[in-house]
């Protein structure tokens, strides 16, 4: 993994000592602050670039455009939500996808599947472990922002999100969220509707540089991503883990996230 992954500042091939203990502490101390790590340079330069070389034919080709109008919660019945509140209004989000079974030989396949790379988000994320996905679609994916698109104010479905910035637009393409929305499932609805109207204080925002391992525990933290400015792309590998094996999607979710279903 030396090929890969800066080992020498990230010593997940270390388990058991005093530097990666030191490193999961850092991590948690980050994750209970801001709701997030980053830790940047963790997929070496030439990986990072190699990854997005790889997928960028690829992405111009077979890539899947999903389009869709969505509110913050991706689904409509939350309790106590009224249609006319802000918090309801459709938004849209557009970008391109490579599915996991599009990525073969490419850099982040390796990644995903060593074992010490999923070891390590456990740790961090206080689990006895965490698998990866059986979904040969989902397991890995990497998106591509065009110029003009953009990923609209949301909560995450999953507990936290694992990804790697493989290319940065010219300009754009910031990450930007509000913690402490959510808990427990009920939503602040009168602060997300602050966050909604530009009207919140506390809203922050991050470039994530390239080759950085950002986790964000995006479940409870509404977030969104700046629409992307100049002629780059924004590419981002995204790592699908679960602290169950074997988890599969649906033939459904298949065919909307990705147009096709791997189900015979």
């Amino acid at each position: 993994m030396h090929h890969l992954i800066d080992l020498e500042t990230y010593p997940l091939d270390q388990p058991g000592s005093a530097r990666y203990a030191a490193l999961v502490a850092q991590c948690r101390a980050r994750i209970s602050a801001d709701g997030m790590f980053d830790l940047p340079g963790f997929l070496r330069p030439a990986a990072t670039r190699s990854a997005a070389v790889a997928a960028a034919p690829t992405m111009m080709r077979e890539g899947f455009r999903h389009a869709r109008w969505h509110n913050v919660f991706f689904r409509d019945d939350v309790e106590g939500l009224d249609a006319g509140h802000p918090a309801a209004a459709k938004v849209e989000t557009v970008n391109r996808t490579l599915r996991g079974d599009q990525l073969a030989g490419n850099p982040v396949i390796d990644l995903y599947e060593w074992p010490g790379f999923a070891a390590f988000l456990a740790a961090v994320m206080g689990k006895p472990q965490l698998h990866c996905m059986a979904d040969p679609l989902a397991r890995v994916n990497i998106q591509a922002s065009a110029p003009g698109e953009a990923l609209n104010w949301h909560f995450d479905r999953s507990e936290f999100t694992t990804t790697i910035l493989l290319q940065a637009p010219d300009e754009g393409g910031e990450l930007e969220y509000r913690q402490g929305l959510r808990q427990d499932g009920k939503a602040d609805l009168a602060g997300i509707a602050a966050v909604l109207a530009g009207d919140d204080p506390h809203i922050r925002r991050i470039a994530l540089k390239e080759g950085g391992l950002n986790v964000f525990c995006g479940a409870n933290t509404l977030h969104r991503v700046l629409p992307v400015r100049g002629r780059n792309d924004r590419m981002v590998a995204i790592f699908a883990f679960f602290d169950r094996p074997d988890v599969m999607m649906t033939p459904q979710e298949q065919t909307g996230f990705y147009g096709v279903a791997s189900y015979a």
